[in-house]
């Protein structure tokens, strides 16, 4: 195990007896969308486990005394977290997305045997797990049943939904497949958030951020710009440089004003002329992440862990409905 630091001096170091806050295990952690709304919804991290080195660097940057494990999830034992009450994670959505091969159960990233596996050693009261939409393409219909049957096996009841991002102050789309689960002897009853009064537009979102250096422009743009934003896209390892995503995203990105082809390392000057770029705090707040949160590394690097992120808004309400739950 790689871990930053035991999990003996972890709970040596941070074990307060009023502290009552529900406890947590986390993995597929990225740079930690899931994990920070979780927080704010009260729940205590007591692992985090996350392959990407760098990743880590991120969360322990933020949370210093977060218990942040650099290991690969095939290796990582749950039995020395048995009694968790929630066990979350995200776990990689290439063998799912329509943007790969949708290899499903055949990609060797999919991970969700070994989150049933974690499941059955650490037996926590509730479980989050998310997913891209595509999991729910007719292709997946056996596999998604046995996923649910697994875990049903398990002495859980299992929930299913799609949850659109914009529904919970997040100002893009995003569409994730959230899959909740509670054990059944727990008695209080489940139900998914429902969905924000108002949407909040990407003008209304980051029009400061884009006027930061006086561009003249900024407020005619932020009323062109009205609307909900496209997803933004993650990428990954085998992806270029930081984008916006393909051709049609990209075209969805010019209709409301922004150049998709790169990412700023900047916001437009005051006489910047045409559609400007996104800088990746830009990002990181369509994402639904705060302007504190910082993530370390290479501006490809920190893109590529914001676009990959669950928003911690949507993790922050489902979080809530969970806690509620238990309680």
């Amino acid at each position: 195990m790689d871990s930053l630091f035991s999990y003996k001096d972890f709970v040596d170091s941070s074990y307060d007896a009023n502290d009552q806050r529900p406890t947590c295990v986390e993995i597929c952690a990225g740079a930690g969308g899931q994990a920070l709304g979780l927080e704010q919804a009260g729940f205590r991290h007591i692992a985090l486990v996350e392959i990407e080195k760098e990743y880590c660097t991120t969360l322990l940057g933020n949370r210093p005394s977060w218990n942040v494990i650099s290991e690969d999830v095939h290796s990582f034992s749950g039995a020395p977290y048995a009694g968790a009450d929630l066990f979350a994670g995200g776990v990689p959505c290439p063998p799912f997305s329509v943007a790969g091969k949708q290899l499903g159960e055949n990609d060797e990233r999919d991970l969700f045997p070994q989150a049933i596996r974690l499941i059955r050693e650490i037996n926590p009261k509730a479980i989050l797990l998310e997913n891209v939409r595509g999991i729910f393409d007719k292709v997946f219909d056996d596999y998604r049943k046995r996923i649910k049957s697994e875990i049903e096996d398990l002495g859980y009841r299992v929930y299913w939904k799609l949850l659109n991002a914009s529904d919970y102050g997040v100002p893009q789309l995003r569409p994730r497949a959230v899959l909740v689960a509670i054990r059944n002897d727990i008695s209080g009853d489940f139900s998914f958030p429902s969905p924000c009064d108002k949407k909040v537009s990407v003008g209304e979102a980051i029009c400061d951020l884009l006027g930061e250096n006086g561009w003249k422009q900024c407020e005619e743009w932020k009323e062109s710009a009205n609307i909900v934003a496209p997803t933004i896209v993650g990428g990954s390892k085998k992806h270029g440089g930081p984008d916006l995503g393909p051709t049609r995203a990209r075209n969805a990105w010019a209709a409301i004003g922004i150049d998709g082809k790169g990412i700023a390392d900047d916001a437009p000057l005051s006489n910047f002329e045409g559609n400007p770029r996104l800088t990746t705090r830009m990002v990181a707040r369509i994402q639904g992440f705060p302007d504190d949160w910082r993530f370390k590394g290479g501006k490809t690097l920190v893109y590529r862990q914001i676009g990959n992120a669950f928003p911690p808004p949507v993790a922050k309400a489902v979080g809530e409905k969970i806690k509620e739950c238990l309680s």
